[in-house]
Parts: structure tokens; C-alpha cells; sequence
């Protein structure tokens, strides 16, 4: 009895001693050390793609917008272009189109004005149209803002002011969202992504105001926040 105790004691420390020099498992515990660091890599790397990309993107919105609204109107060659509702409501479905992809109407707003000078050679917006569910209002001024005198400087930053000449008009666009991280964590926190764009219109316009159509279409008031395609 004794002498089996004794082996049993001289096996159990041999297996102790052993076990000092076992790496059969270090590729476990490596692994079990390693795994939170690459995956938060990759969720961090994944995460800066898509941000990137959504960026990229917001900022071909307000391009798109703000040159397919310079090309907008009747083709007529004889008269100056008339601009309808229905013209702006278009373009806005083609922002649609190309921002379908992240929502550009249900996380954001976009706002187009029409920068024109006024009767006393000052700049002033004619007219604002906006699209979107987002509760943003334009950073650079309002509708009919500059209607008189030479107050009012134009749109954009103050380092990089946008100004109609005369006789023409500016489309002004800004597109205003809310990034949504696709991955738990929140690497970039509650984002919100802003671009402006604007081009001057292509042809002799009419600038006297938006028309309407026969029936008329939907006018895309920015007082209202509606993501809905107008009818």
C-alpha cells in the first residue's frame, strides 16, 4: 500500500514538473489574449471605411443637387428659362437616388436656394426649397433674406462667400446628416456630416420666382421635414 502511494505521489509530481515545460496550449491562450485586439481592429478599420465612404458620398449629394438645379427649366431657347416646383422636385428625387443607400432623406435635409442680386445690387435669396426629415435649418440664411440693401454678404463661409452676378443666379445647396456607425461601438460618436455645394446656373433664366405646373405639383417648403417623394 505503501509502496503504491509513493508511486502515485512520484507520478503526480513528475506530471507537475512537466507540465512547466507542456505548450500544448499556447496557441490557445494567445489566441484568447490576441482575438479582442483584431476583431476591435477590424471593427475599427470597417467602421473608418464605411465613415469614409459616407462622406465621399454626402458631399457628391450637394454636388449633384446643386447642378442638375443649374440645368433645370423649360427649353426654350427664345426666352429666358422658367423654373418650376416640379423641376426642383425632380432634382431632389435624383438626390434620392443617389443617396438611397444611407437614407440621405430619412438621417438628412437638404436645402437649395436660388442666390440672386437684388434691385439695389446686394445679394439676397430668392427663393428656398428643402427636402429631408432631418430638423436642420440652412446655416447661411433663409428665404428672402437680402430682399433690399447690401447687408447681406452672400452664402458660405466667411473665408469663401459665394455671390451671384447680376443677371444670373446661384445654386446654393446644403446637405446636412446624421452618420450612423454600422458596427456596437461608437468609434466616430454621433456624427453629423455637413457639405455645401454651388453652381452657377447654365442659361439665361428666369428669375422673377418659381413657377408652377397645371396641376400644380408639391412645393417643398422648408417648413415642413418630410422624406416622402413628392407626388
Amino acid at each position: 500500500m505503501i509502496t503504491r502511494t509513493l508511486q502515485s505521489a512520484k507520478t503526480k509530481l513528475a506530471r507537475l514538473r512537466g507540465l512547466g515545460r507542456d505548450t500544448s496550449a499556447v496557441a490557445m491562450v494567445e489566441f484568447a489574449f490576441s482575438a479582442p485586439i483584431v476583431l476591435g481592429l477590424g471593427l475599427l478599420g470597417t467602421e473608418t471605411a464605411y465613415f469614409t465612404i459616407t462622406h465621399m458620398q454626402v458631399s457628391q449629394v450637394a454636388m449633384q443637387v446643386a447642378d442638375n438645379a443649374s440645368r433645370v427649366g423649360e427649353n426654350d431657347i427664345l426666352v429666358s428659362r422658367k423654373v418650376y416646383e416640379n423641376d426642383v422636385n425632380s432634382t431632389f428625387v435624383g438626390a434620392e437616388k443617389l443617396g438611397d443607400n444611407y437614407a440621405i432623406f430619412d438621417q438628412g435635409r437638404i436645402i437649395l436656394s436660388s442666390l440672386q442680386q437684388n434691385a439695389d445690387g446686394g445679394q439676397w435669396i430668392a427663393w428656398q426649397r428643402c427636402r429631408g426629415l432631418k430638423n436642420h435649418a440652412s446655416s447661411y440664411g433663409s428665404e428672402g433674406d437680402g430682399s433690399s440693401g447690401t447687408s447681406f454678404p452672400g452664402m458660405g463661409e466667411a473665408s469663401n462667400r459665394i455671390t451671384a452676378s447680376p443677371g444670373t443666379a446661384v445654386m446654393f445647396v446644403e446637405v446636412s446628416y446624421t452618420y450612423e456607425p454600422i458596427t456596437p461601438f461608437d468609434f466616430y460618436g454621433d456624427t453629423q456630416i455637413e457639405y455645401t455645394a454651388a453652381f452657377n446656373v447654365r442659361d439665361s433664366r428666369d428669375l422673377t420666382r418659381l413657377y408652377q405646373t397645371t396641376p400644380a405639383s408639391p412645393v417643398a417648403s422648408c417648413g415642413t421635414f418630410s422624406a416622402d417623394r413628392p407626388s
